[in-house]
């Protein structure tokens, strides 16, 4: 069982990780049964690269997931489900076995892979894993994803934050900010967020697509466009 004061810790702390500029991938190591630990975004638009990762041995397990394109941080943001893999060496009719032939000597038993997701969006993975063979119970599992959902406001944020989106709130400045200020608050309805988080999904759904923020609002406030329509129960 997960000890909930380190659990509550690895919350605090994954919570606070953009702005501190502190790692997204310790909280993980320091909460759960685990020997390390990444964290990556893939495919567009993000693209695929990692964000962290606690040592060597994750860092190397990402990338050849990215070279390869396959293993189950792809299958977990596919998904949107946890992949969870107690023996890597004893997975039969694999789904990725250039990825099983290229780790082969890579001091990794148990894999377990958690999608970065909100709302309609797909970021990318968490990636936990373990250098002997191993189980995580449900709750650990269910902690994980608690972890891993944090973690996925967090990336969102860094990524937004490193790139320069498109914005017109130049134009009718005052007209812009009413309509992303209702638009947030039906997406916290619609989605059950924060209002912070909220306006990063409008924010990400306009990076994504190529729009302005204040286009993205406008067709939610018209309601053309229901983020709650947009993510598969």
């Amino acid at each position: 069982m997960t000890d909930r004061g380190q659990f509550g810790g690895a919350i605090e702390a994954l919570s606070a990780a953009y702005e501190r500029q502190t790692s997204m991938c310790h909280p993980f190591v320091h909460a759960l049964p685990i020997d390390a630990a990444s964290v990556c975004t893939l495919g567009e638009p993000f693209g695929s690269e990692t964000v962290c990762a606690s040592n060597s041995v994750a860092a190397t397990f990402d990338e050849l997931q990215f070279d390869l394109g396959e293993g189950p941080s792809w299958d977990a943001m596919t998904t949107r489900r946890p992949v969870l893999i107690d023996d890597l060496h004893s997975v039969r009719h694999s789904p990725w076995p250039a990825l099983l032939k290229a780790t082969r000597n890579i001091d990794v038993r148990s894999v377990y892979a958690f999608p970065l997701t909100m709302g309609s969006l797909d970021i990318g993975a968490v990636s936990l894993f373990s250098h002997g063979q191993g189980t995580l119970t449900s709750g650990q599992v269910a902690d994980a994803e608690v972890l891993a959902q944090i973690a996925a406001s967090q990336v969102l944020r860094r990524s937004l934050a490193s790139r320069t989106l498109k914005t017109n709130l130049e134009d009718n400045e005052g007209y812009s900010r009413r309509v992303v200020h209702q638009a947030t608050g039906m997406v916290l309805a619609q989605l059950d967020l924060s209002a912070a988080d909220a306006l990063l999904i409008i924010h990400g759904h306009a990076f994504s697509h190529g729009r302005t923020v204040r286009e993205v609002a406008a067709d939610v406030v018209t309601r053309q466009l229901d983020f709650s329509s947009m993510v598969e129960s």
